[in-house]
């Protein structure tokens, strides 16, 4: 190719790049970057925009949105980043790829253990980290997650990598629980106990408790809803296991989150704080709740009834930032261990 056509290639390019980055920063909008799929979002978003009239853009990835927006900078179309995680939250502040909001709302709403106190991010749901038991192999409906590490469940557990970022939020809450010398003795003895190497996900937990090869996974809720209700050839999966509500001694169960946070430089800024409003009422909770099987993270809104046939939910109130300030020594503990080898 000659120069001159090189260059007009070029500018051409240059010219649709700099046209989609803009049509990306309308007044009527507001973009979205999102590690849910953006089909799952749909029922939220067309909702958001007919109650408002605000177009929302979504662009949905399974990792490297933090770094995607501190790579377009100043630039970067992003006004509201929606993670999946207690890890990706604390990530993407850590980048300094987030701002501040001041929200009455998202303050009267969200109880204070699950949003940042400096205003950077907020839980817009919850999901627990539970036990997928055996309903032939398991009789006791009670399990805390201290006792995993009991003797009496070795060559009985199956669980994904320690190092999975569901698991390492677990494990960083048996950490600020406990501390780091107990939280060690306890992953000796969950691993002893361990049926097999740590491998496949949190559906296959469930898969090798029905075929026998353990009898109790670890898992998050709303997967056996998944297994259960939308996935016809792992319903038997969850058919032949039975979700329990485990707790910390004299605590609560684990959760995590799904967390909103504006992004630093939100090109929408008021549309993005509108929309993280909007996903905190009730109308919006209900549909989440249903659409992605979480708990809700107001109060008063129904619990979809497959999570509520668990059974009552005693959230543990650890805030969220203790638990992310301990996931590093979770993470180097796994390692110290030999967790999954």
């Amino acid at each position: 190719m000659s120069a001159s056509r090189l260059f007009i290639a070029f500018t051409a390019a240059a010219s649709v790049l700099t046209l989609s980055t803009a049509a990306f920063a309308q007044s009527g909008e507001v973009n979205l970057y999102s590690y849910r799929e953006s089909k799952l979002l749909q029922p939220l978003t067309d909702a958001f925009t007919k109650d408002t009239g605000i177009k929302v853009n979504v662009v949905s990835a399974s990792s490297g949105l933090e770094q995607r927006i501190k790579a377009e900078g100043a630039n970067s179309p992003a006004d509201v980043l929606l993670t999946v995680d207690i890890g990706r939250i604390e990530e993407a502040v850590q980048a300094g790829v987030t701002q501040p909001m001041k929200s009455e709302v998202i303050d009267k709403i969200v109880p204070a253990q699950y949003r940042d106190p400096d205003g950077h991010w907020s839980g817009i749901s919850m999901r627990a980290r539970v036990i997928y038991a055996s309903k032939d192999r398991v009789k006791q409906d009670a399990i805390t997650y201290e006792e995993l590490a009991d003797p009496k469940w070795k060559g009985k557990i199956c669980i994904r990598s320690g190092q999975h970022i569901y698991n390492n939020a677990l494990f960083a809450a048996y950490v600020a629980h406990h501390g780091e010398a107990k939280a060690e003795e306890w992953l000796r003895g969950l691993k002893a106990n361990l049926a097999q190497k740590p491998s496949g996900g949190d559906r296959e937990a469930a898969r090798d408790v029905a075929a026998g090869k353990c009898d109790i996974g670890i898992g998050n809720t709303y997967y056996w809803a998944l297994m259960m209700n939308k996935d016809p050839d792992k319903k038997p999966w969850a058919e032949a296991t039975k979700v329990i509500l485990p707790t910390f001694a004299g605590g609560g169960t684990h959760v995590n989150l799904s967390g909103l946070l504006l992004a630093k430089h939100a090109p929408n800024r008021a549309n993005g704080i509108k929309l993280i409003e909007w996903l905190a009422g009730e109308h919006a909770q209900q549909i989440y709740a249903d659409a992605n099987y979480e708990y809700p993270i107001r109060d008063g809104v129904a619990i979809n009834p497959t999570i509520a046939s668990y059974g009552k939910l005693k959230a543990d109130t650890l805030p969220v930032t203790r638990i992310g300030a301990s996931r590093k020594a979770a993470s180097t503990l796994v390692d110290k261990v030999g967790f999954d080898n």
